[in-house]
């Protein structure tokens, strides 16, 4: 069955790891595990040096139609799974721990600069069937140097949400997601599959 967006990004806030994808100008795609944390848009974290287009309406930028704030925003309603980008968020992870010639040089964060579409996807496997999920977020992204407040915003929900960051936090990039859609799927309703 499909999620609704809110059951979508509820089970993905709920997950430890997600995969992030990206693609470059040269069209080849890549895909890596990512701590993160996901943040609810107006929140104090999101708030602080996010510019309004990282933020505002980006469905906009993917051709979907506006609507007025707070209202359901559907994608996808002339084919294709349907999501919602409400309640929007936004999707925070930095680049942690690496060599610093590494960590500037990351395709990741080259794909970004060329291609800021992105989805990262979680999921959940399990040998009953009957317990399959996995939920997604498409956005668009943008890289954060240390020294922005957002940079430093990231880092706080991500030591908040990972014990490992605490004694040594994150010190890359961050790569800030404004969600555009939240989509889904379950064999079941139940997040337990029972």
């Amino acid at each position: 069955m499909r999620l609704s967006g809110l059951e979508a990004r509820n089970r993905f806030a709920a997950a430890r790891v997600a995969r992030l994808a990206t693609g470059g100008a040269d069209g080849q795609p890549l895909v890596v595990p990512v701590t993160f944390a996901v943040e609810a848009v107006g929140t104090p974290a999101e708030a602080v040096g996010t510019p309004a287009e990282a933020v505002g309406t980006p469905a906009e930028a993917v051709g979907t139609p506006a609507k007025a704030a707070g209202e359901p925003r559907e994608v996808g309603e002339t084919g294709g799974d349907r999501g919602s980008v409400d309640p929007p968020a936004t999707i925070v992870t930095v680049v942690d721990h690496k060599p610093k010639s590494t960590q500037t040089g990351l395709r990741r964060l080259r794909d970004i600069h060329d291609n800021p579409l992105v989805s990262l996807l979680v999921d959940h496997y399990d040998d009953d069937w009957a317990r399959l999920w996995w939920a997604r977020a498409d956005g668009l992204a943008r890289i954060v140097e240390a020294g922005d407040p957002r940079h430093a915003a990231a880092v706080a929900a991500l030591t908040a949400r990972y014990y490992q960051y605490r004694q040594v936090p994150p010190t890359g990039p961050a790569i800030v997601v404004a969600v555009t859609r939240w989509s889904g799927w379950a064999y079941s309703d139940s997040p337990t599959g029972t």
